[in-house]
């Protein structure tokens, strides 16, 4: 496999998919308050229902996906701190709009935290605007969609 290589994890990558995924979103504890949801998912579960992909050997980066009635809808995008600036999120952010495609999905939808500001600033350079922004519990999110043609 090469390092570029995205491809569905396996039963052997959910140790790989919480490390990376606790280091992408450990610095954003102290800034929100409390652990971010993607660190408390059922990284195995999610991993058994075809939901993750990743890319890297070791793991670098990750996507967690679910397919919606009416749009794609991307849970957690998440790139180790020691592959950040090397293009990894954009390849993963390419796969999720190309597997949106292929499933005839019209849409990308995703969310982030509204204290997590330096998504804030990558999402809208890959084309997606904001639809609203919700507090959802103690969530404050910034909901964003991204319209396939």
């Amino acid at each position: 496999m090469t390092s570029e290589e995205i491809r569905p994890a396996t039963a052997g990558d959910v140790q790989a998919v919480k490390t990376v995924t606790d280091a992408a979103y450990r610095h954003y504890i102290e800034r929100i308050g409390r652990v971010p949801q993607p660190m408390e998912r059922d990284h195995a579960a999610n991993v058994a229902a075809g939901m993750v992909f990743v890319t890297g050997d070791p793991v670098t980066g990750l996507v967690v996906i679910e397919e919606r009635d009416d749009h794609l809808y991307l849970d957690n995008l998440a790139v180790h701190p020691d592959a950040q600036g090397e293009g990894v999120g954009r390849r993963l952010l390419d796969f999720v709009e190309a597997r949106a495609r292929e499933l005839g999905l019209p849409e990308v939808r995703l969310y982030t935290h509204a204290m997590m500001w330096e998504n804030q600033k990558i999402y809208p350079k890959f084309g997606y605007e904001v639809v609203e922004r919700r507090v959802d519990g103690p969530y404050d999110r910034v909901h964003y969609r991204k319209r396939l043609g």
